[in-house]
């Protein structure tokens, strides 16, 4: 197999643009790969910018004859899987390569609920789900649903990604379904028909998978029911799995799903048999909305006990600074007991009285709402009579089906309050999202021991990234099986082609004053490089503060994100070769702006995880004196890399990583996170770094 692998390797990359050049890095890739798929130990590869890592796995994936799952942290990276590589093989072996895409089920338009809401009226249909965080787009979702309504019948795929339009999130909500609500196609009308049943019987057919890794975690939460059986999994963009597979492994409440239900429910029942699911979902809001950031319902024993890491003391007796503030200071707020209307945040104190009476509420109403479903499920009168508007759909299966899908989402409720409302010792319950749309979670701290017991002993693996962060394979608990690391490298000249700058003279940047320094700086490297700047920030805030003031002062186009859509944003930064793009931690990772658009990457300050975030700290108490080593540093490492693999993104690409934040140059800990990017040559020089610009331009001028 492994020679094998060589030969279509080298096959596909002649066939591609500027291909045939040669790529060590890949071929080694790609036959550990195989080796690792024949022999069924692990591989972690950290695999460069430059060196060709998805077709590396996918080469052997294809060639080993036996399925593969292979699930991407971004769209982008899935559409270059199944656009471009795959074909590409497939053209190479002169051959069909069996492959296919499984999204989400809400991703697939749900042909019964189409029916449905065509059947009732659109007007009516809004007017049962009405929500204030939707006010005064009545006439666009009005719209938005009659363009899905009459897509319908012409899609064959049914997958949002194929509309011509982007439509408002509540018309979409109208029209698909998540597993939460979805019956199965045996108890659904249109299940012979329906869209992801379809996009789930070619991904049992298909010998290489592709999904997203979200869904992966779906799978694994579901116990294995979501994807069809696989021998091996290849985890690409593999320094986000820990943080996805957190999300995934958790459950989570939003008022709008209460509301869902309720609309679901007054279709089928009488107004007061819905049992005031829509009056508890505004008081959840309410109550939500009033703590968002804070931890709650925190159970005695918990991670959020006392822990010597929140006095702030270090081993030597002296404070241990966690990114220059005390561990002390964030921790120590919480352990003091700091309290809110909804309890102790975070300590192992009673919870919250207000918010676990609300959810018990809840979940007493929810079972009396399921009684009565069940009830007019088995006499059928009135839900008949009750679901006699929704016309030409209206009969035993059309009802049936409706009172199906509002049992599963009142079923799938009630066993996440079972979670919230009894949280496991290494569980942390926090609110998250905004003031508008707040979201209580459940997440596990740790997720290796579930991956350890649930993947890693039944499915072989790769995982891959251009930044595998440190101690990734051990928190993940990959560590316990037999598993290879491999670090290939970049083809890519960085010591030539790429200077990384720390502006070592500027003040901490926690320190009054710093903020001005930094901005004089900017702008003197932006006017060095001719605009061409990649501006990344840690914060929002930061971002849109920067832009405003420097936007006057540099004679060059200043692009901010949110002002456009990521793609639209990107193509305006790439056709504009002189423009500058003001962005945060969306933009630190998944850009790819090769040539001359790009010649600087600024980054304002480490990306340090900030205190008080309830997930960060509640890995940090449980890793207790050693959490910054084990929690911030490594974190903050894997985003630095990729905020400056930004830069080079191709063996023409030249240009200036600039760190304005001295502590990279000064504190001790420089060394962890310096290891952890590409071998550019270093300097502390502005005086170096403006040459350098100045060059760059000059041999563009000239070329």
């Amino acid at each position: 197999m492994v020679a094998d692998v060589a030969q279509v390797l080298e096959e596909v990359t002649k066939t591609l643009p500027g291909g045939g050049e040669d790529r060590p890095g890949q071929l080694q890739m790609a036959r550990a790969v195989a080796e690792a798929i024949s022999s069924g130990r692990h591989l972690v590869v950290r695999a460069g910018t430059g060196t060709g890592k998805s077709l590396a796995y996918l080469v052997p994936a294809v060639v080993s004859g036996t399925r593969v799952v292979v699930a991407t942290a971004t769209k982008a990276l899935q559409d270059q899987l199944a656009g471009k590589d795959l074909p590409a093989i497939s053209r190479a072996l002169g051959r069909p390569v069996s492959f296919a895409v499984l999204k989400g089920r809400a991703n697939y338009l749900c042909l019964e609920r189409a029916a449905e809401v065509g059947g009732r009226g659109v007007q009516q249909d809004l007017g049962t789900q009405a929500e204030p965080s939707w006010a005064g787009d009545e006439g666009r979702l009005v719209e938005d649903v009659r363009r899905l309504l009459a897509w319908s019948h012409e899609t064959a795929t049914g997958d949002r990604a194929d509309l011509a339009f982007e439509p408002h999130a509540r018309a979409w909500d109208m029209m698909s379904v998540g597993t939460r609500e979805c019956p199965g196609a045996h108890r659904c009308p249109e299940g012979s028909r329906c869209f992801a049943e379809r996009a789930r019987q070619r991904a049992a057919e298909a010998d290489v998978v592709v999904v997203n890794t979200h869904l992966y975690g779906a799978h694994l939460a579901s116990g294995g029911a979501v994807l069809p059986p696989h021998d091996v999994v290849i985890f690409d963009e593999a320094h986000e799995l820990e943080d996805v597979m957190t999300q995934s492994l958790g459950v989570d409440l939003a008022p709008g799903r209460l509301r869902a239900l309720h609309a679901s429910a007054r279709t089928l029942l009488d107004d007061a048999e819905t049992h005031g699911l829509d009056d508890v979902a505004e008081r959840l809001r309410v109550l939500l909305a009033a703590h968002v950031g804070q931890r709650v319902l925190v159970p005695k024993g918990a991670v959020g006990g006392p822990h010597p890491a929140r006095t702030g003391a270090r081993p030597d007796g002296r404070d241990r600074h966690v990114f220059g503030v005390p561990t002390g200071g964030a921790e120590a707020a919480s352990a003091s007991g700091t309290r809110s209307r909804l309890g102790t945040v975070p300590g192992g104190e009673p919870s919250s009285t207000e918010l676990s009476s609300l959810l018990e509420l809840l979940r007493a109403r929810l079972e009396r709402l399921r009684t009565r479903l069940a009830t007019e499920a088995g006499t059928g009168e009135r839900v008949r009579r009750r679901a006699g508007a929704i016309g030409a759909k209206a009969g035993a299966a059309g009802d049936a089906a409706a009172v199906a899908r509002a049992l599963t989402a009142a079923a799938h409720l009630e066993g996440d309050l079972s979670r919230l409302l009894a949280p496991g010792e290494t569980d942390v319950v926090w609110i998250d999202g905004g003031e508008r749309a707040p979201v209580l979670r459940v997440s596990p701290v740790d997720v290796g021991p579930v991956l350890a017991a649930t993947l890693w002993g039944s499915v072989r693996s790769v995982l891959t990234s251009a930044t595998v962060p440190t101690g990734l394979a051990a928190r993940l608990r990959l560590d316990d099986f037999e598993v290879d690391h491999l670090d290939v490298g970049s083809p890519f000249d960085f010591r030539s082609h790429a200077l990384l700058y720390v502006a070592r003279h500027l003040p901490d940047p926690r320190h009054e004053g710093a903020r001005a320094a930094m901005l004089e700086e900017l702008a003197t490297l932006i006017s060095a490089a001719g605009g061409r700047t990649l501006a990344l920030f840690t914060s929002r805030q930061a971002a849109v503060e920067a832009a405003s003031a420097l936007a006057g002062r540099v004679a060059f186009t200043v692009l901010v994100q949110g002002d456009l859509p990521k793609p639209k944003l990107l193509e305006e930064f790439s056709g504009d070769e002189t423009s500058c793009l003001f962005a945060t931690l969306g933009f630190w990772q998944g850009v790819d702006v090769p040539g001359r658009a790009l010649s600087l990457v600024t980054l304002d300050r480490l990306p340090f995880g900030r205190p008080g975030d309830p997930l960060l700290d509640a890995r940090r108490e449980r890793a207790g004196a050693a959490a910054f080593s084990l929690v911030d540093l490594p974190r903050a490492a894997a985003l630095l890399a990729q905020g400056v693999g930004r830069l080079i993104r191709s063996a023409t690409d030249r240009g200036v990583v600039a760190v304005l934040d001295s502590r990279l140059a000064t504190a001790g800990y420089r060394k962890v996170l310096l290891e952890a990017l590409p071998p550019m040559r270093r300097t502390v020089e502005r005086d170096e770094v403006v040459r350098f610009l100045s060059q760059i331009l000059t041999e563009r001028a000239e070329s």
